[in-house]
Order: structure tokens, then sequence, then C-alpha cells
């Protein structure tokens, strides 16, 4: 067997170019950055990390101070050069200066981020990379953060947050995910410990930094009260508080978020019903009453929420706790329901999802003028039950052809192959009425053109 060819020397990798040896590196480097400040600058930094932590946080300093100084508006065409001058700062910061000196690092990236709010006053940019570049920074950010630990970290973050709240508490929200619990935990106890109740942007910080940290009552007491009695609201609080066993809290915050009539009118004769508690809130109740030990009641709420909603996972779970033989039962229920669904389409996508082939073709039949075929799997659904139900696959075909007719699509290739399908079909089913459909397809093109 021939050997493969070896790599061409001319090839740009970094062990081609080590060839060179580092006496030509060097006076090509000198060479490159002869022409380009940005890599004078690099080169400069790349020293003094050489030299040590303290050096390259000097030269770090006089860039971002520049920068932060500068009064002068960026066009659309300097912005590229601004933006990887920006980037070349956060590599060094992150890549170079982090593993000589955690403090020092973690200093310049909080110095590297308060460039944004003048940045952003000077420099045009109608694509927003520039907040692109500064939010993708976040999870840097926080990795910084806990490498340094809460001692070091923490009064940095809380003083960025109450004196620049706007931008921080955006960039934190955004990488809380990777700071670490210790971290988290003790800038949430800096921010609440003995202070009033955070509100706004502020608010939404604590949260985040709650469900990182695991402190359920803190995310609890960050939520305004009024938000408290709106169900999508109470409804994940009273989960998270079933979720830790405090029935009794749980389930005071779901009757809180309760649906209520709205206010009677006087000029209505008849009050208003409440409203239909939404999904969140049903699914939030079940919770409630399997934390409170009512599991009959449970199971109860989740054929309710079933019926409303056709969610899988509820009869799953109802399935999940029935005896053999009764799971039987119930699915036969729970298809049957889904075959007299208010909204056909959803009740077939149900059935053939579960799946219940079976169901769903007597359901295709038995309510195939209801059916519309705009659902895009319809052709799929079709291709599924042809085998076995022709005719039900049939009436899918004619369906979504005659959708995408009224639809103005015309003849198109999709509507051929429909067509074709379904003579075919129904020739397999004996059904004889293959030309008044397409007759009617091309009466339905005159129509809706």
């Amino acid at each position: 067997m021939a050997k493969r060819p070896a790599a061409p020397k001319k090839t740009l990798t970094a062990p081609n170019l080590a060839v060179l040896g580092a006496d030509r590196l060097a006076g090509l480097l000198m060479e490159v950055a002869g022409g380009d400040a940005l890599w004078k600058r690099r080169l400069r930094m790349e020293l003094a990390g050489e030299v040590g932590a303290p050096d390259l946080a000097l030269e770090l300093d006089k860039r971002l101070t520049a920068l932060g100084d500068s009064r002068v508006r960026v066009s659309w065409r300097k912005r590229p050069e601004l933006i990887r001058d920006l980037q070349s700062l956060r590599r060094m910061t992150v890549d170079r200066l982090a593993e000589l000196d955690a403090r020092l690092a973690f200093d310049r990236m909080v110095g590297w981020f308060d460039l944004y709010p003048g940045l952003a006053a000077r420099v045009k940019d109608p694509k927003g990379e520039l907040a692109l570049l500064f939010d993708g920074a976040t999870g840097e950010l926080a990795a910084l953060a806990s490498a340094l630990g809460p001692e070091g970290a923490v009064p940095i973050l809380s003083d960025a947050l109450a004196t620049r709240l706007s931008e921080w508490a955006s960039w934190i929200g955004r990488g809380v995910g990777d700071l670490s619990p210790a971290v988290a935990s003790a800038l949430l106890i800096d921010l609440t410990r003995g202070k009033p109740r955070p509100t706004g942007r502020l608010a939404l910080v604590v949260r985040k930094l709650a469900e990182r940290s695991g402190d359920l009552d803190a995310w609890i007491a960050a939520i305004p009260d009024d938000d408290r009695a709106r169900p999508e609201v109470g409804s994940v609080m009273a989960t998270r508080l079933a979720a830790a066993g405090r029935a009794e809290e749980a389930r005071a915050a779901l009757e809180a978020s309760r649906p209520v009539a709205p206010p009677s009118s006087r000029w209505s004769r008849k009050a208003e019903p409440a409203p239909p508690p939404p999904e969140p809130w049903l699914e939030a109740e079940i919770a409630v009453l399997d934390s409170e030990g009512r599991a009959v009641e449970a199971d109860e709420a989740r054929w309710v929420l079933f019926e409303r909603t056709l969610s899988p996972d509820a009869l799953r779970a109802i399935i999940a706790r029935l005896p053999d033989f009764e799971d039987v039962a119930a699915l036969d229920r729970a298809f049957a329901h889904a075959a007299g669904y208010f909204d056909p389409v959803k009740g077939l996508a149900f059935l053939m999802s579960w799946p219940a082939l079976r169901e769903a073709a007597e359901m295709v039949e038995a309510r195939g003028a209801e059916l519309r075929g705009g659902h895009e799997d319809t052709a799929l659904w079709a291709a599924r039950l042809s085998a076995r139900y022709p005719k039900a696959a049939l009436i899918l075909l004619r369906a979504r052809a005659r959708t995408l007719i009224r639809l103005g699509s015309g003849m198109t290739d999709e509507v051929e192959g429909l067509i074709h399908e379904a003579e075919s079909l129904a020739t397999l089913a004996g059904d004889e009425g293959h030309a008044a459909f397409v007759a009617g397809l091309r009466t339905d093109m005159g129509t809706y053109r």
C-alpha cells in the first residue's frame, strides 16, 4: 500500500512555522507589528506577561484607560478594529493574566465591562455587535469570579450593581449559570441581608442568584406582591414550594393566584364567571395535591388537565399509577376523548404521536369533513396509516391537497405528488371518487387563484 504523502511544508501550521526558528519568527512578528498598532500592543502584553502578572496588568490598564477616556466617535468603518481590540484585551485577561493572578484578572475584567456605557454612546453599531461582544463574555466574568471566590469577588460585584445597575444586572443575570453556588450565595446575602426588599432589575438579579444558590425563600421574597396574584407566577411558586415539601405554603401560593371573576359592571346584568385556570396553574395544582398526600384528587386533576389540553405527560402520569387492566380502560377513555376533541387536528395529532393508529384512523373516517390539511405532518400521518388503513390515509391526502390549492399554491410538485399517492390509495381502498376529487381541485384552483 502506497504511503500517504506528508503534509506540505509550505502549509501554515504551528509545526511548520516552528521550523523557522525563534529568531526568524521574531523578525516576522516585528515586521507585522510595525504596521499594526493592535499587534504591537498584543506583543507588548505578551512580553509583559512573561515578566509577571503586575506588568501585564499595567499594560492592560493603559489600554483600558485609553479606551475609557477617549471621546472620539467610532464610525461603522472603524468599529471592526475596535471590536478586535476589545477581544484582544479580553483574551489577554482571561487566558494569560488569570493564570498568573486571579484577583488582578478579575479586576481588569470588571474594568473591561465598565467600558461598555461609554463605548455604546460613541460607537456607531446598528447591528448590535458591541452589545453581543459584552453579553458573550459574561460566562468568563462569572468563571473568574468563581475562581477568585466569595471574599474577593462579591464586594466588587455588589459595588458594580449598586453604582451601575442597568448594565450589571443584565450581565450578572446572563452569567449566573457559570457562577459558583458559593459566590452566588454570598452575593445574594450581600444584596439582601439587612436591606430593603429588592425591586425592579435588582429583584430579577436576586431571583436568579437565589435559583443558583438554591435559596427558595430569597427567591420568593424577591417576587412583588402584585405578581404573586398572577396565575403564571403563583403556579411556579406553588410548584417549587411543593417540591420542597412545604405543602401548606404551596397551597397558599396556589390559592392566592387562582383566577378570579372580573369586577362586575354596573351596565352588566349578569356577573361574568372566573376564567379557567391556565395550564401551568393546573399542573401546579397537581403538584400541590401530591405534596398534601391527596393522591386520588391529584389523579382527578390530571384527568382535568388531560381532557383540556391532551397533555401526553398528564396521561402517562395517570397510567403509571394504575394497576394492570385498569390502565387499559383509562387509555380507552383517553383515546375516545381525543377522538371527540373540539379541535380535530389536535386530537388527531395526539393519537398519531401516542401512537394509537387504529383510533386515529377511526377518527379520520368519522370526522373527515372537519379535518383540514393545514398541519405540516398531514402527509406523514397518511403515510403511517396507508398500509393498514388506506381509507383514512386517502382522506388525509385529499385534505392536504385541497388546503394547499386553497392557499393559492397552484399545481405544485407537492400537490401533484399528493394526487398521485391519492390515486394509488383510492384503488387500494376501492374508492371511485378520484376523478371527481381531481376535478374539484381544478375548480378550486380557479376560485382561489
